[in-house]
This record gives C-alpha cells, sequence and structure tokens, in this order.
C-alpha cells in the first residue's frame, strides 16, 4: 500500500517490485484540481517533466519519475453517486481497496477487480487493470466519463461515446497519461453483490478438457500453472446474493495471507533464489500445498489476494480460441525445462475492447 509517509521522508522513489527506481527533483502532492493546474503550468514553464506515480504497482517504469513527481493521494474518494443510472464519480487517486466499501453503502459495486487492490483508480484506469471474466471488461471499460489536466494545465472532461467513433474515447481509454493527468472517472457501477470463491488443485488435462466449459458456467475463473508440476490451481467465482463475509473467514484469510500464501511461500522463493537446484522441487511443494477452499463475502471482500511476495511479471494476450495449443506447448516446454522458474503461470479471461492501447483489440 502507498504510504504518504514513505514518500515525503524520502527524495527517492520505486516501484511496487522494486525494480524500477529514480531520484526526482521534486514530489508534491496537490489537494485539488487547481493545485494540480499550477504544477503543470509550472512544469511547462520550466521545460520539466511531470509523473503521476499512483500506487507505483507497475511493473514497467511507465510511471518513473525522472524530475517531477506528483502524487494524488490527497485527491481521494467518492464524490457522487446516480443510483438510477448506476454511475458514481471519484476522484483519480481513490484506491481501489477504498471503493467497494464506499459504494456499498448506495447499494453498487465495481463491475470487476482484479487480485491486487492497492493501485489507484485512474493508474488501473490508464493501464486497462483487469481481472478475469469471459463477459468482463478491465478497469478502463468501466470508465464512462474522464476529466484531466493536459500538459499546458487546461481541464478537460469527456463523456464515452460509440465506441466505433469515439476516437478521443478510445485514446482515453488506456492512455498511459500520455493525454495528462486524470482528476475525476465516472464508472458504471453495477447492483451490490456477493461472490463465492473456490479453489482446487487438477491435473493440466483434466483442467484444459473443461477450461472452455468451466469459463461460461462461471463469472470468473483463473488458473495457476506450477511449472514443471503438470498441475494447476483453479479459481472459479460465482454471483450469489450480497453478504458479508463471516469474522471467523476474516480471520483464516489473514492466517493463509500471513503464514501460508506470503510466509511460507516466501521462504521457498527465497530457497530456489539461494540454490536454483531445488526449483522444482519448490514447485512440486507450492502445487501440493494449495488447499481445496471456498469462501464467501461481498464481491470487494472476495476479489483481493495479499501479495506479500514481491514479483516481476509479463502479460501476454491472445485468442481465446488458441489458448489450448498455447498453453499446452507452454505446459509442455516447462515440463521438459522448468527454465528455472518455480513461479506460478496466472491465466484469466477477459472480453475483447476497442481501446486503441487496449491489449485486447476487440478480440
Amino acid at each position: 500500500m502507498f504510504s504518504l509517509r514513505q514518500w515525503q521522508g524520502s527524495n527517492d522513489w520505486q516501484n511496487w517490485v522494486g525494480y524500477e527506481r529514480a531520484a526526482p527533483e521534486q514530489k508534491l502532492t496537490p489537494s485539488s484540481v487547481a493545485e494540480l493546474q499550477e504544477i503543470v503550468k509550472n512544469a511547462r514553464a520550466n521545460k520539466k517533466r511531470v509523473r503521476v506515480t499512483g500506487a507505483a504497482h507497475s511493473f514497467s517504469g511507465c510511471a518513473k519519475p525522472e524530475e517531477i513527481a506528483v502524487s494524488l493521494h490527497n485527491m481521494r474518494g467518492l464524490i457522487l453517486v446516480d443510483k438510477e443510472a448506476n454511475l458514481a464519480t471519484l476522484y483519480a487517486g481513490t484506491y481501489l481497496y477504498e471503493i467497494g466499501a464506499a459504494l456499498k453503502e448506495h447499494g453498487l459495486a465495481l463491475e470487476n477487480m482484479g487480485d491486487v487492490q492497492a493501485q489507484t483508480i485512474a493508474g488501473a484506469a490508464s493501464t486497462a487493470t483487469h481481472g478475469t471474466g469471459i463477459t468482463l471488461g478491465s478497469i478502463a471499460n468501466q470508465v464512462v466519463t474522464w476529466e484531466w489536466v493536459d500538459g499546458k494545465g487546461e481541464l478537460h472532461t469527456h463523456h464515452r461515446g460509440d465506441p466505433k467513433t469515439d476516437e478521443l474515447g478510445n485514446a482515453l481509454h488506456a492512455s498511459l497519461g500520455m493525454l495528462g493527468i486524470f482528476t475525476k472517472l465516472t464508472l458504471k457501477v453495477v447492483d451490490i453483490y456477493g461472490l463465492k470463491e473456490s479453489n482446487e488443485v487438477l491435473d493440466f488435462e483434466e483442467g484444459l478438457a473443461h477450461f472452455h466449459e468451466t469459463a461460461h458456467s462461471h463469472r470468473h475463473l483463473e488458473w495457476f500453472l506450477f511449472p514443471g508440476t503438470n498441475k494447476i490451481q483453479q479459481k472459479t467465482l460465482s454471483v450469489i446474493a450480497p453478504k458479508a463475509m463471516t469474522g471467523t473467514q476474516k480471520i483464516k484469510d489473514h492466517f493463509d495471507s500471513v503464514v501460508t500464501l506470503n510466509g511460507a511461500f516466501y521462504v521457498l522463493c527465497e530457497l530456489a533464489r539461494m540454490k536454483p537446484s531445488l526449483t522444482k522441487k519448490v514447485s512440486e511443494i507450492s502445487a501440493s500445498s494449495i488447499p481445496n477452499t471456498k469462501r464467501e463475502g461481498y464481491s470487494y471482500e472476495v476479489f483481493p489476494t495479499p501479495r506479500g511476495v514481491k514479483f516481476n511479471e509479463s502479460e501476454y494476450f491472445i485468442k481465446l480460441s488458441d489458448f489450448d495449443e498455447c498453453i499446452s506447448e507452454v505446459n509442455h516446454i516447462l515440463l521438459n525445462d522448468n527454465k528455472g522458474s518455480h513461479f506460478p503461470i496466472e491465466v484469466r479471461t477477459h472480453k475483447g475492447e476497442t481501446g486503441m492501447l487496449s491489449p485486447t483489440q476487440g478480440e
């Protein structure tokens, strides 16, 4: 999670995983649109580059601030709800973990989320951050209105139109900050709902044989393929009536997060790093340690998975029609030579989008 104390107490900056580092000349935290406009105008006058760093959760150097770093930490919160139209307007610096409870008070929820909730809504929308679900798109796909400050310090607003003709909307869809700094976003939201999560370990062949059926019969499907083991963890999420997660489940989740998912897995990761010959064994232990579990709660309680073990990842989008052949070849390669890798390969589904920089490009 972003720490304002750390931000203000150090001249340095680094992303979540620590691979991208910088020492910006200034770190600024505006509290209003007017302050942000002034920052941009001054930077322009002094020929300085501005980067909004969000929660620094991008794996790339996309938000690496080399001159002026800006945090929207002081521009957060739910601004307006239109219950009849199912719309919610948020300040751009609002963190994903703050949105669920705020919307719940109005009987609403985000249509979809990923399993990480540390990002800001602006960062998630700018980078097409996504969850899983064959009928569901990214966070960017939920945005219907953007407000932003451009490189001259001028304020703009745009309402999403027909994706076939709305060039500006398609450019804003996943803009990586290139068109300016988002200040407010209006999202299309849905009525509040609950989710039931189920986890099980399967042989690769069994999971693949039912992959498409499972993807269509559940709102969400996610895989974790353990390199060199021929095993997958399959996670499905199905919609249930809205209900709060029980206190017992929250305690169990915390224990699993601290002890199993992060504590034990961290030790295994360190073993593999220090002694690469143990990599395959570590992968086998990881696969065999996944319990068959179920849990229920409000959607925003079930979506997130704590990530205590830091990692750096790349993501590849392929057509669903090519999935079976592609993942089978990947699994075959890793069974013969796991390439010194023990970290699970994550598989998700995603509907097509029309944004100019959308990785799905309508597929």
